[in-house]
């Protein structure tokens, strides 16, 4: 039986709700969400989805393509309808431009306000790295700016934010606000933004008493339905701050891989145990990453324990369900200042400071991200093996093979500068070397 509080569903866990995925992003086909047998059901603020039958099975919906789409299992049903969405890019050379500049790229997207107004927006930031082993190091940049969270709740509570809900999974695993300023967050200023605001370390339960399952729409890459804090559901707009930078296994993290931390250590960390741990210690590098370790008894289970152990494989797919369960509304990408190489200062080589200048955003993940790749000098088509996916396989055409989005660019308009004009060199990757060494 689970521990102290664990409340999670399935064999031996009982008390967790769960929903089947949520709505999905703007512009998703209609098509993908009714064959994926999903609904929406408003209950309270949270907007659920529950699964209704139709008549295709989940065998027929993940119908297999041929050739290289075929090499790394891509389903392709819905490849051809992955929808398109608008995306802004704007320049913004300081912190201290921010705020008008992402209002200017709101503006190009048509604004947020019909997204936002008498709603609570989650907000998922991306702080990466204990600061207790990586102290705050304004000469690499590679966490959310805490001027770019204050401006980013601004322009919400003016949009008409009823509630924002800022949201990351971090160590120690407490509800302890002091916590958050280690990171350059001014809590206070923050909270006096004119609109309600809590803060939610979702690496446990936190203040809940119970977990969420949430299935993923199209049955899932890696597993059927992971389980998350129920401050994901707990809000009708889900909005992702993320970083432009480089990843050692996924190749970029921007808005969709920002959605990996969703999944918290206390059910998928290396210390989880066989009951769940709600003072975890570890990361997910042995559940997720790698699978050597099982999560907790009544935790979904694996859907291929035959499957390669290999990172590059799993983490790209993982990262892809995790935006299928919890769909990212309005994606906002900081290039003002970032980090190339990796994600943190722990990778081989280390990394290096960038100044892009660049503000993206978006409605849609894939879209958004794929037009973050072009501003780095990377194709968003590019197979595993290329620049900049060195060791991992590309989490931008696994979601577009199910319906998230597009990676054409072709079919996505750019508002605000041009991706010629805010283009910049990111070099090969995370290859464990700098920009120098690589030019010799």
């Amino acid at each position: 039986m689970p521990n102290h509080r664990s409340a999670v569903s399935g064999p031996g866990l009982p008390g967790a709700k769960t929903c089947r995925g949520h709505r999905g992003p703007r512009g998703l086909s209609n098509l993908w969400w009714q064959a994926a047998g999903v609904s929406i059901v408003k209950k309270g603020e949270a907007m659920k989805q529950e699964t209704s039958r139709t008549g295709l099975t989940r065998r027929e919906l993940l119908v297999a393509g041929t050739g290289a789409v075929a090499a790394i299992g891509l389903p392709t049903f819905a490849k051809a309808s992955a929808p398109a969405s608008t995306v802004a890019i704007e320049r913004c050379r300081s912190y201290s431009d921010f705020r008008p500049k992402l209002a200017a790229a709101f503006d190009h997207i048509g604004g947020i306000e019909g997204l936002v107004r008498g709603k609570t927006v989650g907000l998922k930031l991306n702080l990466t790295g204990n600061p207790k082993n990586f102290p705050l190091t304004p000469d690499l940049p590679y966490r959310t700016d805490g001027e770019t969270v204050a401006n980013t709740v601004y322009l919400l509570a003016r949009a008409g934010a009823t509630r924002i809900r800022i949201i990351e999974s971090f160590f120690p695993a407490t509800e302890d606000l002091g916590l958050w300023a280690r990171y350059g967050i001014d809590v206070n200023a923050v909270n006096n933004m004119g609109t309600k605001i809590e803060w939610e370390n979702v690496q446990n339960l936190g203040k809940y008493k119970q977990y969420v399952r949430l299935k993923v729409p199209w049955g899932g890459y890696m597993y059927p339905a992971y389980y998350v804090n129920q401050a994901f559901v707990d809000c009708d707009v889900y909005a992702s701050l993320s970083k432009l930078k480089n990843h050692w296994i996924a190749g970029v993290t921007m808005s969709m891989k920002n959605n990996f931390g969703d999944t918290p250590c206390s059910l998928y960390g290396g210390d989880c145990g066989a009951n769940g741990n709600e003072r975890p210690t570890k990361e997910r590098g042995q559940v997720l990453h790698e699978g050597t370790t099982k999560a907790p008894a009544g935790v979904d289970a694996e859907l291929h324990p035959d499957s390669p152990r290999d990172p590059g494989y799993r983490v790209p797919r993982i990262l892809v369900d995790q935006v299928g369960i919890r769909p990212i509304d309005l994606a906002i990408v900081d290039g003002v200042e970032t980090v190339r190489g990796g994600e943190g200062p722990w990778l081989p080589g280390g990394v290096e400071r960038m100044s892009p200048g660049v503000i993206i955003a978006g409605r849609n993940p894939v879209c958004v991200d794929t037009v973050g790749m072009a501003v780095m000098s990377y194709d968003p088509k590019a197979d595993r093996g290329s620049s900049p996916f060195v060791r991992g396989d590309n989490s931008l055409k696994l979601a577009e093979a199910v319906g998230i989005g597009t990676t054409d660019l072709n079919r996505i308009e750019v508002a605000g500068l041009s991706i010629k004009e805010a283009k910049i060199d990111f070099g090969p990757g995370a290859v464990g070397k700098t920009l120098r060494e690589l030019r010799g």
